[in-house]
């Protein structure tokens, strides 16, 4: 199977795309077709053993259209390309307008100056005048014909393929009222030529030259502002496409270059400056920077990236100088991912458009024949050969199927063109319309609820040790593993600049924890296991794991020799928006399920913490796919959040799959909807971003019809017997243009939808707590050890210059009540373990008595 996509030329309305689908789909070894008027493209998934791209052309060409087939051009030379169509476009339909405009005000003067009042002079109003103002009427309409002459070649072609659309409905209307009129012209100079005067005045009534070409230039001036307004509809695509640098500096033997981007290869080395964009995706190898990624993620706030993190390619370097190598480059990078997910969703179809396409199939044959009854019946009514003729031109131009054609469209392209801005990418118009009709969602746990990376959340201290000397005792040995706790340890230790000791006789014991030497004293670190088989003495730690686990927290205890000193509680905790966007969900109508392989324990803590209503836990990776599949079999339309590998099947069994956090590439591929943040509020603005498009193709198909509904018995004269209504040809191809920019305006407001933002005083509920430290005091009463919860500050004091100095600052302190103290000389810092709350001046004032200064006291 190949896919191929073409831009097809001549597509006017939705008739135009009717017929190409039809003249193409019928072709053997056609899979799926797409053709879009907005973008004037198709998309074709075929079979290359049955057909090829010349076959499909042909058969394009043999609806009366043309098709070439899109080059992969690079997002540089996609932007200009884009920005040029677009432009071009505009531009001509405005030249043509003014042109029209030109020559139809001085016509309308002619005909109509002397019916509204205005002055002409009187060799055009006097009896023998009229045929000389007749004459320059027809003058004048030539340009707007030439000029226009579009409708007429486009419109006939397709009326003689008996494939009409609406330029033919245009060169229908338009040409009966210039032959009538020239006919009537015709007429008068034979009229002139037997000096019959009476007959030349009474010809001059039914003149039609003015109605044709007003027609002619309303539908140009309609196209005008559409083309205008289509082009405002593409901005966020033309402005992604234009983010993307033209050169890039690398380093190659090492010498700076400056290239075209286009020439970068994976594994060049990239120099990116304060100010400059990415030119493409990689890691950073030397340096730092503040990085923009506001274009791909949404998010407003620069990224601290440093070496070893990966950039993508359109976002901006802030502050900073780094150089990173390139591991994805040209159409392979995040931006010209995130453009073909965009432009695929907006060539695609929403299923509620294939009603229009239905209806646009026959549309056009049906308004001819409605157009001929309405002449004939105005016949046979005995009415005049011109007010017949009214009546069927009027109904030929009001019924001209633009806004039936747009209205999808249009709503599409402003709605996932809104996504792509706010970093949430619809990967087809369907998902865009469904995504808010289902009734369940299920939540991946890891990396979706959670932030899928283990923090230290509490630590339990003995005695005499501080939480930085535990820590950095810890960290010192666990530096040396590849554990995911082990990395939380080490993290929070550098976070707090403790420093590392230096080790030796490392020892790993798999599945249980790790053992060394520092500053000759054996430390073993690890689990419950760990220390009931190295036969360490627990001293009042018995209990702790148990406690931890019921808060889905797991516990690392450390130990000096034979005797616990502490303990480092980590957890996978809740993302600081996960509890708010439940709650938002919830709001929506939705069951929230939270879908996890963890143990039901630590899952159930996670979800109450969050909010959810129903927890599925213990769940094989190859039972997420038939957990979704049992939920759809009770009769729910479920959308499946997640993003790893695990997930895929699941994602793709779902009704709508979510990939968040742009996830693994299985995962992206198998997800409906992309979301470049880790962030489960982008769902809720994803289901809001797609009830608000639904709604608004409604509207732009409800008045599409409506407007049909009403405008054609109107123009065919239904009401003129009983109330005199009547509608000019001139006046239905104003109503007609009004009714397509009507659309398109209606789509636009689109661009006014509010992100989901949380309530930040929920969201701050939720951020993950400051690392609780509590001191246990493990002397026995009553055979069972005393619980005392600590708090712990620590003072930077200055002035101590020696043992004598520090040993009497911390006499000073522990005289304090409350106060257990133990002073560092070399970091000229005091670490205290408070049982009950002192304030910070009056440590402050008993250390300045005894001639020292407390610069610094951080709880």
């Amino acid at each position: 199977m190949k896919t191929e996509k073409y831009d097809i030329t001549g597509m006017t309305c939705a008739a135009c795309v009717a017929q190409v689908e039809k003249s193409v789909r019928k072709l053997d070894g056609i899979k799926e077709l797409q053709v879009n008027l907005l973008t004037n493209s198709m998309t074709v998934n075929y079979d290359e053993s049955l057909i090829n791209s010349g076959v499909i052309e042909n058969s394009v060409t043999h609806a009366g259209y043309k098709a070439t087939i899109k080059t992969n051009n690079s997002v540089t030379k996609k932007a200009t390309t884009a920005n040029s169509r677009v432009s071009d476009e505009e531009q001509e339909m405005k030249i043509r307008w003014w042109i029209s405009l030109v020559f139809l005000i001085p016509l309308l003067w002619l005909s109509m100056g002397k019916m509204i009042g205005l002055p002409l002079p009187a060799i055009f109003t006097a009896i023998n005048g009229v045929l000389l103002n007749t004459l320059l009427q027809f003058l004048f309409t030539i340009p707007i014909v030439f000029i226009n002459y579009k409708y007429f070649s486009s419109g006939f072609s397709k009326l003689f393929r008996l494939h009409p659309n609406m330029d033919s409905l245009i060169a229908i209307g338009s040409s009966a009222a210039i032959f009538y009129g020239l006919s009537v012209l015709l007429q008068m100079a034979y009229k002139a030529g037997n000096a019959d005067i009476h007959a030349i005045h009474q010809l001059s009534h039914d003149i039609y030259f003015e109605s044709g070409a007003t027609i002619l230039t309303l539908v140009t001036l309609g196209k005008y502002l559409e083309s205008k307004s289509k082009k405002r509809t593409s901005d966020a695509l033309t402005h992604l496409m234009e983010l993307a640098p033209k050169t890039a500096n690398v380093i190659r033997d090492e010498i700076e270059t400056e290239i075209p981007v286009d020439e970068l290869i994976i594994g060049d080395i990239v120099v990116v400056r304060n100010g400059q964009s990415i030119p493409a995706d990689g890691i950073i190898i030397s340096g730092d920077g503040n990085i923009d990624e506001s274009a791909l993620t949404g998010e407003s706030m620069p990224v601290f990236k440093t070496s070893g993190e990966k950039v993508l390619s359109a976002s901006i370097n802030k502050t900073g100088y780094f150089t990173f190598r390139a591991i994805k480059v040209g159409d392979d990078t995040t931006l010209s991912q995130i453009i073909h997910l965009v432009e695929d969703a907006t060539a695609s179809k929403a299923p509620v458009s294939k009603l229009a396409d239905r209806i646009s199939a026959v549309f056009v044959p049906v308004v001819i024949g409605i157009a001929l009854v309405t002449f004939s019946i105005w016949m046979l009514l005995g009415y005049s050969f011109a007010f017949a003729l009214s009546m069927g031109i009027a109904v030929l131009v009001i019924s001209c199927p633009c806004a039936l054609g747009l209205a999808t469209p249009v709503a599409i392209m402003v709605g996932t063109g809104k996504g792509a801005e706010n970093g949430i990418l619809f990967k087809s118009a369907e998902a865009l319309e469904n995504a808010h009709k289902c009734n369940t969602i299920v939540l991946d746990k890891t990396g979706t609820v959670t932030t899928g990376k283990p923090v230290i959340t509490d630590l339990v201290l003995t005695p005499g040790i501080s939480a930085d000397e535990l820590l950095k005792t810890a960290s010192s040995l666990e530096i040396l593993s590849e554990h995911a706790l082990a990395d939380a340890i080490v993290a929070e230790a550098k976070n707090r600049n403790t420093g590392f000791y230096p080790s030796s006789n490392y020892k790993v014991y798999p599945g249980k924890g790790v053992a060394g030497e520092i500053s000759e004293s054996v430390y073993s670190i690890g689990n419950k296991q760990l220390m009931t088989d190295l036969k360490i003495q627990m001293s009042g730690f018995e209990t702790i794991s148990a406690d931890f686990a019921r808060m889905g927290k797991t516990p690392v205890f450390v130990s000096k020799d034979s005797n616990i000193i502490g303990c480092i509680a980590v957890a996978d905790v809740l993302k600081p928006t996960s509890a708010e966007a439940v709650k938002k969900l919830h709001e929506l109508q939705l069951h929230v399920v939270m879908l996890t392989g963890d143990n039901k324990q630590t899952a159930q803590y996670i979800q109450k913490k969050a909010g959810i209503q129903q927890l599925i836990a213990e769940v094989l990776p190859h039972e997420k796919e038939s957990t979704i599949r049992q939920l759809q079999n009770e009769g729910k339309k479920v959308i499946m959040v997640g993003d790893g590998i695990n997930d895929a099947p699941a994602l793709t069994r779902a009704n709508i799959g979510i990939a968040i956090g742009a996830g693994t590439d299985i995962a992206v591929e198998a997800a409906d909807v992309v979301l470049m943040r880790s962030d489960l509020l982008d769902v809720v603005t994803a289901i809001k971003l797609s009830k608000s498009v639904l709604q608004n193709i409604k509207q732009n198909l409800f008045w599409a019809f409506f407007y049909n509904i009403i405008g054609i018995p109107l123009a065919a004269g239904v009401f003129y017997s009983v109330a005199g209504w009547k509608l000019s040809p001139m006046f239905a191809a104003a109503a007609m243009s009004i009714s397509s920019v009507t659309v398109v305006l209606n789509a636009l407001r689109l661009k006014n939808f509010k992100v989901t933002a949380g309530n930040h005083s929920t969201i701050a509920q939720s951020q993950p707590e400051e690392i609780s430290i509590k001191t246990i005091n493990n002397k026995m009463q009553n055979n069972r050890f005393n619980f005392k919860f600590m708090k712990q500050k620590t003072l930077t004091i200055s002035g101590m210059s020696c043992g004598h100095c520090s040993a009497r600052v911390e006499k000073t302190l522990n005289n304090i009540d409350g106060v257990e103290a133990k002073v560092n000389l070399e970091t000229n810092q005091a670490v205290l373990t408070l049982s009950k709350d002192v304030s910070n001046e009056t440590l402050k004032t008993a250390v300045d008595n005894i001639g020292y200064e407390v610069v610094d006291i951080k709880d």
